[in-house]
This record gives structure tokens, sequence and C-alpha cells, in this order.
């Protein structure tokens, strides 16, 4: 039986790798056709539900161009981390619709730090 713990870090892993992924604009299809796996198993490992081996995190690294330490954002702090883990469980409880309120909100967020921002650079020029 795989403790509490254990679950979390394969969800951890595989939450990282959804992320990566869609941040490089790939679907499931084309990530598991490029490291040679089903796409039903990528699913299935960036749901948690399936551990990554070594060899497929590895070609999932190259595909990437990134190092594990990158991977596994070893700046990060653990604290920091749990945040992100607990932050990204609630938004997967919610609904498709309360899902993309919440991507427009933290759009509007960075827009409006990024007019601060960029108004706080004018004024110290």
């Amino acid at each position: 039986m795989l403790t509490s713990k254990f679950k979390r870090q394969v969800f951890l892993v595989g939450s990282r790798i959804r992320s990566l992924r869609k941040d490089r604009a790939l679907t499931q299809a084309d990530l598991a056709h490029r490291i040679s796996i089903q796409q039903s198993d990528l699913c299935r490992m960036e749901n948690g539900e399936y551990k990554v081996s070594l060899e497929t995190l590895f070609k999932i690294l190259s595909i990437f161009e990134m190092n594990i330490a990158d991977f596994f954002n070893e700046g990060a702090s653990g604290a920091t981390r749990d945040r992100e883990f607990e932050f990204l469980r609630h938004y997967q409880r919610l609904s498709p619709k309360a899902q993309d309120e919440v991507q427009e909100f933290i759009q509007f967020k960075l827009q409006s730090e990024d007019k601060v921002r960029d108004e706080k650079v004018k004024k110290d020029n």
C-alpha cells in the first residue's frame, strides 16, 4: 500500500509533467508519441495514478531540454512546494468553468502587477 506522502510525490511529478507539457503547447498524444508510450499511460502519470519510471522521466527531460534539478525545482523551499501543491489540489477540484475564472483572475492580477511595475519604472526614470 502506498503511503500518503508517496502518493503526493507521484502526484507532484505528474502535475509537473503536465505543466511543462502545456507550457510547450504539446498535447498528451504528442508527448506520448515522442517518448514512445501510450497517451492513456501519460494521462495516468499526469494524474498521479501511475508512477513515472526513471527511463520515461529522462526521455521527458530530454524533450523538454532540462535537467532533473530544474524539473524538481530545487530552488523552491518545502513550504513553497506545499503551498503550490495545495493550490493545485484545490484548483483541480473546481469545475471547468470555475478553473477558467481562476485563470482569468490570475491573468488580471498579473496585468495589474505589470502595470504597477511599469508605472514605478517610469516614475524612477
